[in-house]
């Protein structure tokens, strides 16, 4: 694995096809997005007011939902929901009350590891993105899962809702 650049959050044009599936989420065609593409609706850390983003669903089960900043502890999202983890998830049709809980970086190799088999394509687009160069290989995507903060968005009891 190598660090190719450290690219920060889209501009312009690139940021406005990025914050296109929200404008889906709220024409009420989520579902169309399958359940790999959640909404995150978070409080701004400054502002205090409420924020969106859609981000990729990595991995989820039992525990939550897991997902990665992809443009690393700069994106506004993360910083948002590490200072207000009491947040809103919204996958498909369903609308989950979520608390935020970052994953350590021996956590997020692991996560990293067992997604990369199951969706290489995704995942090599995904390094890319964010600057990373990788072989393909187990070790690699482990590597840059040490790098990247991963949040678990664990649901609280009782907390989901029809969209």
């Amino acid at each position: 694995m190598r660090i190719v650049n450290t690219p920060g959050p889209p501009t312009g044009l690139r940021r406005m096809l990025w914050r296109l599936p929200i404008r889906l989420y709220r024409m009420g065609l989520g579902p169309l997005l399958g359940r790999r593409i959640m909404l995150l609706t978070h409080l701004g850390r400054v502002s205090g007011r409420p924020r969106q983003a859609v981000i990729e669903v990595i991995e989820h089960g039992e525990h939550g939902y897991v997902a990665a900043s992809g443009f690393g502890p700069r994106a506004d999202w993360y910083r948002n929901v590490m200072k207000t983890p009491n947040v809103t998830v919204q996958i498909g049709g369903r609308i989950h009350q979520v608390t935020a809980i970052p994953l350590s970086a021996d956590e997020g190799a692991t996560v990293m590891a067992r997604y990369a088999p199951r969706h290489p394509a995704a995942a090599r687009r995904l390094c890319k993105i964010m600057g990373f160069a990788v072989d393909g290989g187990a070790e690699d995507y482990r590597e840059v899962g040490r790098r990247i903060p991963f949040v678990r968005f664990t649901p609280r009891a009782g907390r989901t809702t029809v969209a």
